[in-house]
């Protein structure tokens, strides 16, 4: 049992709600309610989001590739940077990274994650033993953790557009589709043993590590469930699927996929109009990482065009450079106040932005990784988050302006509480198994350090 002094439901905010959770989902809602002995007491309840694009891995090299070297550096030097250092990671480093991150992640208030895993064998290319022992290692950090996991067990067959082969910085990441097929069978057998909220979806890498018939192969093997894909993150991309398949990234997939609300277009940056309205048209999601967009120099997504067309998305911490649901939304915001010298850009209409980037992140990022409506209602996940009102960068707002400071004004420290799926992991802003973690996480990053 929760009782929120007041809470955002589906309807709007309601004062006095008492909710009870039975086998991790919402079983009844009460508002004008009064707290019985033994529940939970929070100030203000909010559905939580889903993180809903995350290489867990990259968070252990966060401030190592922000030195400038000579030339000019871009997405593509990162990502060679990126490759050497996958070169060390062991599976314990991949558990202990993942469970640090998954937790930092609850902290800031997400109560799931769609984990984009595209690091499964050996640092030669030579498989583990058990072909998804590290999909198995991100599975033990979920657990540990209580978050709710969507992993995304990923395709990468080639090294770029036009089937050019895995480089040998690729090589750990690198499978054809029957191995691929087998590697997500293998993958939702480790996940069986999670809570039933846990589950297995597809992510084809990106149409430039990928080719036609492969990205069919496995489409046709997946019946159901989330579809993740990279696509039109930067302008090179764009150019080099074009030469390759006669069509940019975005008008290529729409064109030739039957693309559903069960896709996630993660970044989708560089769009034509036509590209924007059909893809808001498809129901799928567009996953936008801002923070790590804006550290690539990705460029901004065009977000009030989208939103004009009807489109759905969410937020995901991608790199994990850092890990700030409240950063992460604000700086969509800011994006695009700064592309079009403007204020209160990403809403429809006239209304908070801080509501429509919250509701609306809520709801996108529940769809994007198969969690529900991202909604506080009956029968739903019970993906929660509890923050304090009375903290200083909000005890003078209204409680319709609440969201407004939630993104703009505040820091993640406002988080007092986090359920994921019902599972109370966050409690007085800390995680339950906080000093654990991160113990093993500074044991893990003594052992890389010293292999690098």
């Amino acid at each position: 049992m929760i009782f929120a002094k007041q809470a955002k439901l589906a309807t709007g905010w309601a004062v006095n709600v008492r909710l009870t959770i039975v086998n991790g989902r919402i079983e009844s809602v009460e508002p004008d309610a009064k707290p019985l002995s033994g529940d939970t007491c929070v100030d203000s309840l909010l559905p939580s989001l889903a993180n809903l694009h995350s290489h867990s891995f990259q968070r252990a090299m966060a401030g190592m590739t922000e030195y400038r070297m000579a030339g000019k550096d871009s997405f593509w030097t990162w990502r060679d940077l990126m490759y050497r250092f996958t070169a060390s990671l062991t599976p314990e480093h991949v558990e202990a990274i993942a469970a640090f991150v998954f937790m930092e992640m609850q902290e800031a208030g997400y109560a799931s994650v769609g984990e984009f895993h595209y690091l499964h064998h050996q640092p030669c290319g030579t498989p583990y033993d058990d072909l998804a022992e590290l999909s198995a290692r991100v599975a033990v950090a979920a657990s540990c953790t209580g978050i709710g996991l969507t992993h995304l067990p990923v395709l990468y067959t080639y090294g770029g557009a036009g089937q050019v082969p895995l480089e040998a910085g690729q090589a750990r990441f690198g499978n054809k589709v029957d191995r691929f097929n087998d590697l997500v069978a293998r993958a939702k057998a480790v996940l069986a043993e999670l809570p039933k909220d846990c589950r297995v979806g597809i992510a084809p890498h990106s149409l430039r590590a990928t080719a036609p018939d492969d990205l069919r192969g496995v489409l046709k093997a997946h019946d159901s469930g989330p579809v993740h894909i990279h696509i039109a993150e930067q302008p090179k991309e764009v150019a080099d699927i074009e030469s390759w398949l006669g069509a940019r990234p975005v008008d290529w997939l729409l064109s030739n996929v039957d693309v559903t609300p069960d896709w996630c277009l993660i970044h989708a940056t560089h769009m034509t109009a036509d590209e924007m309205v059909r893809m808001a048209k498809s129901g799928a999601v567009a996953g936008l990482c801002p923070i790590t967009e804006a550290n690539l120099g990705d460029g901004p997504f065009n977000g009030p065009a989208y939103l004009e067309a009807g489109g759905a998305f969410g937020v995901g911490s991608d790199s994990n450079v850092l890990i700030s649901l409240t950063e992460e939304l604000r700086t969509l915001e800011y994006s695009q106040r700064l592309r079009d010298v403007a204020r209160n850009v990403m809403v429809v209409g006239e209304g908070s932005v801080g509501d429509a980037l919250y509701t609306g992140a809520a709801k996108g990022g529940a769809q994007a990784l198969g969690r529900g409506r991202g909604e506080i209602s009956t029968g739903e996940w019970a993906d929660l988050v509890a923050i304090d009102s009375g903290a200083p960068s909000l005890c003078a707002l209204r409680q319709d302006q609440l969201l407004d400071g939630l993104v703009f004004a505040s820091k993640d420290n406002v988080v007092t509480d986090v359920w994921s799926a019902g599972r109370h992991m966050v409690q007085s802003g800390c995680h339950t198994k906080h000093e654990e973690i991160s113990a093993h996480y500074r044991s893990a990053m003594r052992s890389l350090m010293a292999s690098l």
